[in-house]
């Protein structure tokens, strides 16, 4: 018997007998994650970078000379492996600033969520020069919109394979390992106590984004359904929406066509900003 399936066996029986015990169990694992070992390609990137400590211990990587531009991960995700979205942008004159998320990497923490991801990309801010930009992947987008309701400042931002309600999120994860209805209810409550904000708050629909964005997918992302793009595409006024055949939830990062469209963005922010001054 493979670990998923036993962990949905002894949910499901254990859900119905002793939810808020099964339900903290869930949400443990739910906020702790793994780390993962680096690929090969990222090596190159890693030993060019400049390792930066950031107010109240926030671990970062540092690239570039240039206007500022700040970068956060997904879930287990860790900076380089925005590896070819970085070396284009300190090719085109930025200083990159990618950071290690809450309990990931070199950053303090032993759980994370996206609430503590939103409030470290607002530390780093505060650290840094006026942004230019903001990107995030995956629950990194959806922290990076978060933040912005929270009071980040950005010329731009973009969201890459990024989900519009957290809800949804929370309720994938309780029917993925198998807790019953009582148990995925309390497990959703004892988030919401953990992150100090109720999850149906955390949806783009309820958010006031009013830079000029880049929402990325690809069709074939496994792990966020391309249909939540849409969803923040159309709460966003000043967006584009670049959908991908191809490219799951990960390679999308290396696609040259998401490089493109960033360094678009910017320059079109800069034009902008030129002709208007």
């Amino acid at each position: 018997m493979n670990t998923l399936k036993w962990v949905r066996g002894v949910n499901g029986t254990l859900g119905w007998i002793a939810p808020q015990r099964v339900a903290n169990k869930m949400r443990q694992a739910f906020m702790t994650p793994r780390t993962l070992p680096l690929r090969d390609w990222e090596l190159p990137l890693l030993a060019s970078s400049e390792r930066i400590t950031l107010r109240f211990g926030l671990s970062a990587l540092r690239w570039g000379q240039g206007p500022a531009v700040l970068l956060m991960h997904g879930w287990e995700g860790r900076p380089t492996q925005f590896a070819a979205l970085i070396t284009a942008l300190v090719e085109a004159g930025y200083t990159v600033v990618a950071l290690d998320g809450p309990a990931h990497g070199r950053s303090p923490g032993r759980e994370a969520n996206v609430v503590l991801f939103a409030r470290a990309m607002l530390e780093a801010a505060a650290e840094l020069p006026p942004l230019q930009a903001v990107i995030g992947h995956s629950m990194g987008g959806a922290s990076a919109m978060l933040a912005v309701q929270l009071g980040l400042r950005t010329e731009t931002l973009v969201s890459i394979a990024a989900p519009a309600r957290i809800l949804g999120v929370l309720r994938g994860f309780a029917r993925y390992v198998g807790m019953p209805p009582r148990a995925r209810s309390a497990f959703i409550r004892q988030v919401e106590q953990d992150v100090g904000m109720r999850a149906a708050t955390l949806d783009v629909a309820h958010y006031q984004l009013d830079m000029p964005g880049l929402i990325v997918h690809a069709e074939d992302d496994n792990f966020v359904s391309v249909k939540e793009s849409q969803l923040i595409h159309e709460s966003w006024f000043d967006s584009r929406l670049l959908r991908l055949e191809s490219g799951g939830h990960q390679r999308v990062l290396a696609d040259p066509r998401v490089v493109d469209g960033v360094l678009s963005l910017l320059a079109g922010r800069s034009l902008q900003a030129r002709q208007s001054a």
